[in-house]
């Protein structure tokens, strides 16, 4: 009698070897579904690329806080490595000293999980670029390529999704949480208190800045230290995303008659006064716990944002999700594009992962790049997975990429930019942690009884959803 064999389950392909295309790969393969790995390196090199290793960092070696009980990358470094992550492995593997933050050898690291991958048997690794839109027959296909995206696949993908969806620039304003702005100071309120759609004309925060004020911040913006463009980046200024500074570097007023125009606006803490300038913070995520600086896009160094920054009235205390930038960097408008399985709606048979998606950060593109490889393979087995919790740091990350971010909410530019994973984008917590004798908390102690409430929620969360899948 002859034995039958199932037969192996056709490949899945993989477009990049950096560190959401390698997770990915590892993913799938280990599952038992064999997958081709593609990467144009070393035959095609890169701006910044080194070498032709999988999952070369090329800036910092800093996977950042491996702290999983009071930060939210911590988090993510923990539900990696419940998740059996190549990347998060091969980082314990090749760590180097660094305190509290989880930092590696970056040689040692690439070598690491080039090695697992070439191992592995069911991983095929073909060193050649896909240039243009990939082969009809490829019927489930994970797009890592990541910021520096080559020309004739970005193309390709913006012929798929259109131009205006495609960005090949972060024009990035900085992210403040919301329970860190004074409102003794600030205020609701749309200009002219205009209902836009999806809002109630109260949908914005506002800063007022006196002449004194202003004129010191004014100053501030254009004598801070900036950061420089890479020779690669070569990024272009256009007006309708001018870094802060370079508009303030125009004139003195460009400000208070561009984002700061303190128009259609009464201070309700001082009608009477009518405020030199006003900056103006927009609802960045569904939650409502993250809002953006209206235009404050920028070039200043981090450390001058944050003195900067908190010189405007009802900012003094500011604690920022994210701070702003400009810089090279092939991304999505996921929330619009992508389907909550990192599909591409206009031809599902594409999945996209890693920061092509909209996220930011080594770990968080690894992250988003290991779901994408389990959501393949439920795909091409014929399983439903449903996305982790949103109370997890993956579900976190994978929500606002695919739905929590709130575009925008008038007429204008769309708002969504890279982003890291942080406790901003978890659901707020239903009840408020207090001391062990049951007393109210205030100020830190609050703060980081919040974040391990959260952490902890998350470890409770993410153990379910596996343990049910």
């Amino acid at each position: 009698m002859t034995e039958t064999r199932n037969p192996s389950p056709a490949p899945i392909h993989v477009i990049g070897g950096g560190l959401a295309g390698s997770e990915a790969a590892w993913q799938i393969a280990r599952a038992g579904v064999p997958v081709v790995l593609h990467e144009m390196r070393p035959v095609r090199a890169t701006d910044a690329h080194k070498t032709g290793l999988c999952a070369e960092l090329v800036c910092s070696n800093s996977f950042r806080s491996d702290d999983s009980e009071t930060n939210a990358v911590g988090v993510l470094h923990r539900e990696m490595r419940a998740m059996d992550s190549l990347i998060m492995r091969c980082a314990d593997a090749n760590q180097v000293p660094a305190g509290g933050a989880l930092a590696v050898d970056r040689d040692g690291f690439a070598a690491s999980v080039t090695l697992a991958l070439e191992k592995e048997p069911l991983i095929e690794i073909r060193r050649e670029e896909v240039a243009g839109r990939p082969p009809a027959e490829w019927d489930n296909v994970i797009v890592a390529t990541g910021p520096l995206t080559s020309p004739a696949l970005a193309e390709a993908i913006g012929a798929l999704t259109s131009e205006a969806e495609l960005a090949f620039y972060d024009a990035i304003a900085p992210i403040v949480y919301r329970d860190s702005i004074d409102m003794e100071k600030a205020w609701f309120q749309s200009r002219y208190d205009k209902a836009g759609p999806g809002g109630t004309g109260a949908d914005y925060i506002n800063c007022p800045l006196d002449r004194e004020q202003y004129e010191a911040f004014v100053t501030a913006l254009i004598e801070g230290p900036k950061t420089q463009f890479k020779d690669f980046e070569k990024t272009p200024y256009f007006d309708g995303c001018l870094p802060i500074e370079v508009m303030a570097e125009r004139g003195r007023e460009t400000l208070r008659h561009g984002p700061m125009k303190p128009v259609g606006l009464t201070n309700p803490h001082n009608p009477t006064v009518k405020p030199c300038a006003i900056v103006q913070l927009r609802q960045d995520n569904a939650l409502g716990t993250l809002y953006n600086m209206v235009g404050f896009q920028t070039k200043l160094l981090y450390g001058a944002q944050v003195e900067t920054f908190r010189q405007i009235p009802g900012l003094e205390r500011a604690e920022f999700a994210r701070l702003g930038g400009l810089h090279r960097n092939t991304f999505l408008n996921s929330p619009k594009v992508l389907d909550e399985k990192l599909r591409l709606k206009a031809e599902p048979r594409l999945r996209f992962a890693g920061q092509i998606t909209g996220c930011e950060g080594y770990v968080e593109s690894a992250g988003i790049g290991l779901i994408a490889g389990r959501m393949a393979v439920a795909e091409r087995l014929g399983r439903d997975l449903p996305p982790p919790p949103r109370t997890s740091a993956l579900g976190a990350l994978l929500n606002h990429i695919t739905a929590g971010h709130i575009e925008t909410i008038d007429a204008g530019p769309r708002s969504f930019q890279p982003m890291n994973v942080n406790f901003g984008l978890f659901p707020p917590l239903d009840f408020t942690p207090k001391s062990p004798d049951g007393k109210r908390l205030r100020g830190p102690e609050k703060a980081v009884a919040k974040k391990r409430a959260l952490s902890q929620r998350a470890e409770a969360d993410l153990r379910a959803w596996l343990a049910a899948g």
